[in-house]
């Protein structure tokens, strides 16, 4: 059975960092991209970093550009997320998304590409 689980959230002040780390287990993911998403109070569900297979590729939301940093240890079945200089609007709910081995033209924050989905974990930045 696929699994992610996210850890790593937590209440941080403005201009902070956290990690966020992903594991997957029951699945082999390495062929796959891998993605974080958000969704914040009364807002829907946003893209916010996905990177390709081979860790070589990234996407960002323009609102985390220079400050969120996605990577992955495929050796772990991990992904991270590293998000410096966090801002009171970064509170949300993250999740972690497991997704395609290739988009096919589609955007890299298509949520119908994604078919497994982590519990999430609150980040809530205090100003």
């Amino acid at each position: 059975q696929v699994r992610l689980v996210e850890s790593g959230g937590g209440s941080v002040q403005a201009g902070g960092s956290l990690r966020l780390s992903c594991e997957v287990s029951g699945y082999t993911y390495r062929s796959n991209y891998m993605g974080w998403f958000r969704q914040a109070p009364g807002k829907g569900r946003e893209g916010v970093a996905v990177i390709s297979p081979g860790g070589g590729v990234t996407y960002y939301a323009d609102s985390v550009k220079d400050r969120f940093t996605v990577s992955r240890d495929n050796a772990k079945n991990t992904v991270y997320l590293q998000m410096n200089s966090l801002k009171p609007e970064d509170t949300a709910m993250y999740y972690c998304a497991a997704g395609p081995t290739k988009f096919n033209g589609r955007r890299w924050d298509t949520q119908d590409a994604f078919n497994f989905w982590g519990q999430g974990t609150q980040v809530t930045v205090s100003s």
